[in-house]
């Protein structure tokens, strides 16, 4: 069972990244899968969420508006279009797939929340 999140790197100010989040190992339209970002000595915080049948979506008040969020069950992936970045987004970027439904109405993890590795997303001023 593995989640693997690309598609990070530096960009300007103004720019956009995709990010990708790789399933492996098991059926991932049984899952919710949400974004969470980290910076150093802050606490990680939910970006964004979208449960397995893409029915209920998630995003934190940063980035509506900015980011989508998106997935193919079929593929197994699913993907986080970042648009409009700036320097307050440059954080350490995460998936996370939950069994459960509450992560995509509240963007908080839970006991059953596996985490994937991250993908570092810098934007520069």
């Amino acid at each position: 069972v593995q989640l693997q999140a690309s598609g990070g790197g530096l960009v300007q100010t103004g720019g956009s990244l995709r990010l990708s989040c790789a399933a492996s190992g098991f059926t991932l339209d049984g899952y919710a899968i949400g974004w969470f970002r980290q910076v150093p000595g802050k606490e990680r915080e939910g970006v964004s969420c979208i449960s397995g049948g893409s029915t209920d979506i998630w995003y934190a008040d940063s980035t509506r508006g900015r980011f989508t969020v998106s997935r193919n069950n079929a593929e197994k992936i699913v993907y986080l279009q970042m648009n409009s970045l700036n320097p307050e987004d440059t954080a350490v970027y995460y998936c996370a797939a939950d069994p459960g439904f509450t992560m995509c109405l509240n963007g908080k993890a839970s006991v059953s929340t596996w985490w994937g590795q991250g993908t570092l997303v810098t934007v520069s001023s």
